[in-house]
């Protein structure tokens, strides 16, 4: 398969469109002195070939009422339980992030909950999935990095 190639142009765009995804494709023409069309033509490219996957909404979720962050390690009975797990964690809209992992857990999660009793809750959701034998809970005091951007722009740099 052959690997897609980025000119200057397309870290351009990338490197704009990695700060500000709802960046008008009229700015980033005038900002990289070229067209409106080639920058959609552009975008349209790295979509198809599988580069850009859609754009992303951040939510301030303290101003929301979302602001208490736990990961639970969730131990199966069984590894072969593990897809049917995961399928029900699906279900369980406060799980942001879930992981399949080698290691002391089966599956690691990051929940968001209003408060202490809200996370309770949670876990004992997840407690009641079939196939899942315990949980373990850590509490997270401060989410001090959540920051794809940085990964982003060094990634677009190598390439």
């Amino acid at each position: 398969m052959k690997k897609f190639v980025l000119d200057e142009i397309d870290h351009q765009i990338l490197d704009i469109l990695i700060e500000n995804a709802r960046t008008p494709f009229t700015d980033i023409a005038k900002k990289l002195v070229v067209s409106a069309g080639t920058i959609h033509v552009r975008v349209k490219k790295m979509e198809d070939e599988g580069i850009i996957k859609g754009s992303t909404l951040t939510l301030d979720y303290e101003k929301m009422g979302y602001s208490f962050i736990s990961h639970v390690g969730i131990y199966l009975a069984k590894t072969s339980k593990t897809k049917q797990v995961v399928r029900d964690l699906k279900k369980i809209p406060n799980i942001t992030i879930a992981y399949i992992t080698a290691g002391k857990y089966n599956i690691f999660c990051k929940i968001r909950a209003k408060d202490t009793n809200h996370a309770k809750e949670i876990i004992f959701e997840i407690d009641d999935i079939d196939g899942v034998s315990r949980t373990e809970t850590m509490i997270s005091l401060e989410e001090s990095i959540n920051d794809k951007t940085r990964l982003m722009h060094s990634i677009f740099r190598e390439i």
